[in-house]
């Protein structure tokens, strides 16, 4: 995940942000159909469409319409999130299905044979689909403070505005609550019930949640936590700094392993690259591997020197999502099961 400017070798490495497949992968031509299907449903809000709307969103930019969006086209994870306050969009970008035709983990517990698929990969984004679903809206997050949309090609950004506004929330250098409110108050504005019991009663999770890592943290300061991400030919170690979930975990007292800022140059700030040889440079007590589609996971690492690491030998391996999906139900489970990591881990660094 990347610096500011978003140069070619930092869009990559927001893939990477504790690794990633695509790297080196050319963004594709805009318009490519990625053969989704197309959803036949007028799903849009559980809302009452009634108006005028607006929201100020992480730019500054305020977004104002006659009436409550009905069309919401959405990054997968965005479009999941608002799914978990009663929102449902009519279309995403983004990871939404993996080769065997499943739901990707960014889709949460949307219906994806019922969403109309933008663009399932980096580089994809079909604007003649975009356009026929009429949006009234595009939602995504920001990976940077320069107002960059995150899956939108930069090469054809300029033709997808003009079809509809856009509300970017960001996802850089902050705590995970940040954007955490962010989406609760824009689900809020969409017409979303934050009364229902079902939203009180996740949003009660996530904070004891907090407050058991804070208090498992605490009692085991000496528990060393690696964020790691592994591709084929590269295992990458984030730092702490600019992701929402780590900079959160570190401020409830999470004693992460942190790259020196040299080794984090190259990408900006997010990770440090290692070849497969030099995976045990860092002792870890618990590994947490990144859960994306684009990322190798644990079980499939076939690696001598990953199998001799004491985390992996004792079994401390759990999965990190580092592009959370930004509902307090989603979340909370992410606190819990790190909570849990540290409280039963064993010494093994």
């Amino acid at each position: 995940m990347p610096n500011a400017r978003l140069s070619s070798p930092t869009r990559r490495g927001i893939l990477a942000a504790g690794g990633a497949l695509g790297l080196g992968v050319a963004l594709a031509a805009c318009g490519n159909d990625d053969g989704s299907k197309d959803s036949g449903s007028d799903s849009t809000t559980s809302a009452k469409k009634s108006g005028p709307w607006s929201f100020k969103d992480d730019r500054g930019t305020t977004v104002k319409l006659d009436k409550i969006p009905a069309n919401i086209v959405a990054f997968t994870g965005v479009g999941a999130a608002l799914f978990d306050y009663g929102i449902q969009v009519k279309g995403v970008f983004g990871p939404t299905t993996t080769k065997g035709g499943k739901a990707d983990v960014q889709a949460g517990d949307m219906d994806v044979s019922k969403l109309t698929v933008i663009g399932n990969e980096w580089g994809t984004f079909n604007i003649e689909k975009y356009a026929g679903l009429a949006p009234d809206v595009l939602i995504t997050t920001m990976f940077d403070d320069a107002g960059t949309l995150w899956y939108v090609p930069e090469e054809s950004k300029d033709k997808i505005a003009k079809l509809a506004p856009s509300v970017g929330i960001s996802v850089f250098d902050r705590q995970l609550t940040q954007p955490l409110e962010r989406m609760y108050a824009l689900a809020e504005s969409l017409g979303a019930d934050l009364k229902a019991a079902e939203v009180v009663a996740a949003k009660k999770r996530f904070e004891d949640a907090a407050a058991r890592l804070r208090k498992a943290a605490k009692a085991r300061p000496e528990i060393k936590v690696l964020a790691g991400s592994a591709s084929a030919d590269i295992f990458y170690v984030s730092g702490s700094n600019l992701s929402i979930d780590l900079e959160y975990f570190k401020a409830l007292g999470v004693n992460f392993i942190e790259p020196p800022a040299s080794a984090l140059k190259a990408s900006g700030g997010w990770f440090e690259n290692l070849s497969w040889e030099n995976v045990d440079k860092y002792k870890a007590d618990i590994i947490m591997m990144d859960d994306r589609a684009q990322a190798l996971q644990p079980a499939d690492i076939d690696k001598p020197t990953w199998k001799k690491l004491p985390a992996v030998k004792a079994g401390q391996v759990i999965p990190r999502s580092p592009e959370p999906i930004l509902s307090y139900d989603k979340c909370a489970p992410l606190l819990e099961n790190l909570a849990k990591a540290i409280e039963t881990a064993k010494k093994v660094s």
